[in-house]
């Protein structure tokens, strides 16, 4: 069985929060999402194609977030 790394305790902390309600995911800051962003990315499912669906879902959550953010930054600022 595989150890649980520190970064996947943190994966699991950050999906816990936004899986807590549908509106804590639109209250991550863009560094907790690039940083969810990168230990999904890390994680193979491959193993599982249910998981592995939800973390391409989840994934292409993310990326339009960050994308939201980052264009209303340039907008309105």
């Amino acid at each position: 069985m595989a150890e649980i790394t520190d970064e996947d305790r943190e994966r699991v902390k950050l999906l816990q929060f936004i899986t807590s309600s549908k509106h804590e995911f639109k209250k991550l800051t863009l560094e907790q999402l690039k940083r969810l962003q990168e230990l999904v990315e890390k994680k193979d499912y491959s193993h599982d194609k249910k998981a592995h669906k939800s973390k391409v879902k989840l994934l292409a959550r993310i990326n339009v977030r960050i994308y939201e953010l980052t264009e209303r930054k340039g907008i309105w600022n």
